[in-house]
């Protein structure tokens, strides 16, 4: 349940910890047999928050609806946050970061390459909310005796203007900070939360997504979660488990509700039309942010070989990293804990580079899987200028894949 409500006049705020709200609980990818189909072992969430000390946080910001009016809104945004080792703590944890595309923003990433270290939270929010989101976690920082006074903030960013007035700014300080405060373990709201909120994934509903993979390296047991918000893609491209369900769900378009007209999607017809008009405009357009945690002890070089493997979980599910997207990912490890902050020689563990492959896979697998679902979490949504997306329909999804005889 969600552990802080802001009530701002006609403003729904929603600062969330991880734990998924009342109402949310919709069938995921485990539930519904395709994460068998995408391969791998889950962990017991199936969430980023199976690698041990991670907390993710919400801020959802909706109010408003018909035509926008820039700063009045309607606003269908937000911000998500994770953080490594726990909002209390101040050990940095090993990192690396890579870019597939790189038509969008991640502040504090050349410190990351440079050093080898993230020193704080990763926030991901609307392109127009980045300056915003930064500043606010040094605000939240410098608050917190025992917490670096200083930092380069990491801030990822999609673009959610169809759905929001993005114009506006409605992200606020006030929004970075509850979700940075209210994050925490267990279960992770996906879809229509944070700062996915406003996003379009393959042209359905996209979203906050999450998911995880346990794997054995070396005769030990590891974990690693991948968490994205997805904002890209073409409808045809979508691929779940190998099924073109793109290519079976051609319909269900945005379109405009109520005589609404977008700006931002010019073709889009009435979502009364009938029979529906809507094509695909063709365009792969949008971004994805994936944050991807492990305890397995990894060094910053070979991080950054996790990160480039996003891009293979990403390709299985339809992106192609095209040239209006920003698809940027971080990698981190919780394992050494203290090396960072060793006044010494630190002494540091590692996994050998001919053992990493299960790792690879994991992160492969998670991707995909956090992609479907943040579809399948994430519900209809109508927003600005009367713009309705659509959802993922599940019982579609699964007659493609059992088409495919891929499910029985």
């Amino acid at each position: 349940m969600p552990r802080l409500t802001l009530a701002l006049a006609l403003v729904l705020t929603l600062a969330a910890p991880a734990s998924a709200a009342e109402g949310t609980s919709r069938p995921r990818a485990r539930e519904l047999g395709i994460a068998a189909l995408i391969g791998g072992t889950p962990g017991a969430l199936d969430a980023i928050t199976d690698v041990p000390g991670v907390e993710v946080g919400h801020a959802t910001v909706i109010h408003g609806s018909g035509p926008r009016v820039r700063g009045q809104g309607p606003a269908r945004t937000g911000v998500t946050v994770v953080h490594p080792r726990g909002k209390a703590s101040m050990d940095p944890v090993f990192a690396a970061w890579f870019t597939l595309n790189g038509n969008g923003e991640m502040t504090g990433t050349t410190w990351i390459q440079e050093s080898g270290f993230l020193e704080g939270p990763v926030a991901i929010t609307n392109t127009n909310s980045v300056g915003v989101v930064r500043d606010a976690i040094l605000e939240w920082q410098v608050a917190r005796p025992g917490l670096q006074p200083w930092g380069l903030p990491v801030v990822g960013e999609t673009w959610d203007g169809s759905l929001n007035d993005i114009d506006g700014f409605h992200v606020k300080p006030s929004h970075a900070i509850a979700a940075l405060d209210a994050a925490g373990g267990g279960p992770v709201a996906e879809g229509n939360v944070g700062g996915g909120t406003g996003m379009i994934c393959h042209r359905f509903k996209g979203g906050i997504g999450t998911a995880s993979r346990v794997v054995e390296v070396a005769g030990a047991s590891y974990t690693l979660g991948v968490l994205v918000q997805c904002n890209y893609g073409r409808r045809p491209d979508l691929r779940v488990a190998g099924v073109p369900v793109g290519e079976a769900i051609p319909d269900l378009m945005p379109c405009l509700a109520a005589g609404g007209r977008s700006p931002m999607e010019p073709e889009a017809p009435a979502c009364e039309a009938t029979p529906p008009t809507s094509v695909d405009r063709g365009e792969d357009a949008g971004s994805i942010i994936a944050v991807v945690a492990t305890d397995a002890p990894l060094l910053p070089h070979q991080l950054k070989r996790i990160a480039t493997r996003v891009s293979l979980g990403l390709g299985r599910a339809g992106g192609m990293g095209a040239n209006s997207s920003g698809d940027i990912f971080v990698a981190f490890s919780t394992a050494n804990p203290g090396a960072a902050l060793a006044p010494k020689t630190a002494p540091v563990q590692m996994i050998p580079n001919g053992a990493i492959n299960p790792l690879f896979h994991a992160t492969v697998q998670a991707t995909e899987e956090a992609i479907v679902n943040a579809l399948l979490a994430a519900e209809t949504m109508d927003g600005a200028d009367g713009l309705r997306v659509h959802a993922l329909p599940r019982d579609r999804l699964l007659a493609a894949l059992k088409a495919a005889n891929r499910l029985p």
